[in-house]
């Protein structure tokens, strides 16, 4: 990845334990184990971890039916936050997404996210509702992609690629 010190590969379930420790460091309602060995079992999810020298950094993932693609969690131990992990990552899902033939993608995001939502924005997410407390101490922003198969978006993921490099 063109200079970049840390590997994206997918998740196995070899990592769960320790995507449940940052896991536990990052969220304040954290997936637990089964969660994520249930996710990994789907043959429609797409998960990534994040390696560096010491280990892993962050996670990612998705889900992927008909036409949808959920991104269902980004995450990135918070002394790496601000690097470019989460759009790496999110970059991986894009291209997962649309290689599974999907046309929209989703999310929630927790209202008081900025950081993540503009994140979100820069690949084209908008803003589409709030689910109420969806997460026990705040709201939930759902956004939405669409149109991620076409050539305008493909041209917005270039760049987002060119900007990392």
């Amino acid at each position: 990845m063109d200079g970049f010190p840390m590997t994206i590969r997918p998740m196995v379930t070899g990592d769960i334990g320790t995507v449940v420790q940052l896991e536990n460091k990052i969220y304040p309602q954290p997936w637990s184990e089964g969660a994520f060995e249930d996710e990994l079992a789907q043959d429609n999810r797409h998960y990534l971890v994040v390696e560096g020298d010491d280990g892993l950094v962050g996670y990612a993932g998705m889900f992927v039916i008909e036409n949808d693609a959920h991104i269902t969690t980004v995450a990135v131990i918070d002394e790496l936050q601000g690097m470019g992990l989460g759009t790496r990552l999110i970059l991986q899902l894009v291209d997962a997404a649309r290689h599974g033939g999907a046309t929209s993608l989703t999310l929630e995001v927790r209202l008081t996210n900025y950081r993540a939502r503009d994140i979100y924005r820069r690949f084209g997410f908008v803003p589409a509702g709030v689910r109420k407390d969806y997460y026990r101490d705040d709201d939930a922003l759902i956004m939405w992609a669409h149109d991620i198969d076409d050539d305008a978006y493909t041209a917005r993921i270039e760049e987002i690629r060119r900007s990392l490099r």
